[in-house]
């Protein structure tokens, strides 16, 4: 029918929007369980039994392939999942890999031993639970060597982003950046590892400083997105319009998503 985005809310419509623009002809459900979310705060198995309920309810519902554009799903969940073994047939990927991939330059598929890479010094700003899991850090030790990172636990920005309190955001934003900055005063390069942050990208930036390259992922997972497709062509839908559900009030859901983007979306309930 369509290929599953996956969020515990509305974070993950900016990785939708990204494939979508780069795959203009496939559908896509989107599915966000505001009904548990935030995911950030919870630990790690309660993000897998949730995330895995989920995905499972989106391959049901028709969705082969489900991309886990949440980063404390694909943190907590993804590598659990898959380990324990996927249905036939069926399809479930992460964000975190795409984003290494562009930070230590490598191709999809490169499985040559880790090397140094050019970046040395990488701040990362996820959620507590994502930062608690140092997945980032282990999947970032199996493609490069000698790079420090130094992650920073982003409280209460998840919620001021989907309440639509930008002032809050902001603020918060440059608070976590000036306490990363107590502990790596120089990064080379900052990772935005929650999919709401890149509505903030430009206040990370400014607080950051133009010397820092900010890494989001939206653009990096339509580009992974488009190469797996073109390697595993049968794992696209047949679908021909989005939909948005939501395990949450899909009235108020709709509302605040409509903020969030700045265009109308209707979500119904999962």
């Amino acid at each position: 029918m369509a290929i599953g985005i996956f969020d515990s809310g509305l974070g993950g419509l900016t990785v939708l929007d990204g494939v979508a623009g780069r795959l203009p002809d496939q559908a896509f459900l989107y599915y966000a369980d505001h009904a548990h979310a935030p995911y950030g705060v919870r630990d790690a198995n309660d993000i897998f039994h949730l995330t895995e309920a989920a995905v499972h309810d989106m391959w049901s519902r028709g969705c082969d392939l489900v991309v886990l554009a949440c980063n404390t799903a694909s943190a907590a969940a993804l590598r659990r999942m898959q380990e324990a073994g996927v249905p036939t047939g069926k399809r479930v990927l992460g964000v975190f890999v795409p984003l290494i991939e562009a930070l230590t330059e490598r191709q999809w598929g490169d499985n040559s031993p880790p090397r140094e890479v050019a970046v040395q010094h990488v701040a990362l700003f996820a959620t507590p639970a994502t930062v608690a899991s140092r997945a980032f850090q282990r999947e970032l030790a199996f493609r490069a060597i000698g790079v420090d990172v130094e992650a920073q636990a982003c409280g209460g920005l998840v919620d001021a982003i989907e309440e639509g309190d930008m002032i809050l955001a902001e603020a918060l934003v440059r608070s976590h950046v000036e306490a990363l900055r107590r502990k790596m005063p120089h990064p080379q390069a900052a990772v935005l590892g929650c999919t709401h942050y890149p509505l903030m990208q430009d206040v990370f930036q400014a607080a950051l400083g133009p010397d820092v390259r900010v890494y989001s992922q939206a653009g990096i997972v339509a580009e992974s997105l488009a190469d797996y497709l073109a390697r595993y062509p049968g794992m696209t839908g047949s679908g021909k319009a989005n939909q948005y559900l939501t395990t949450g009030d899909p009235g108020r859901v709709s509302d605040n998503a409509t903020r969030f983007l700045r265009r109308r979306l209707e979500f119904q309930a999962a």
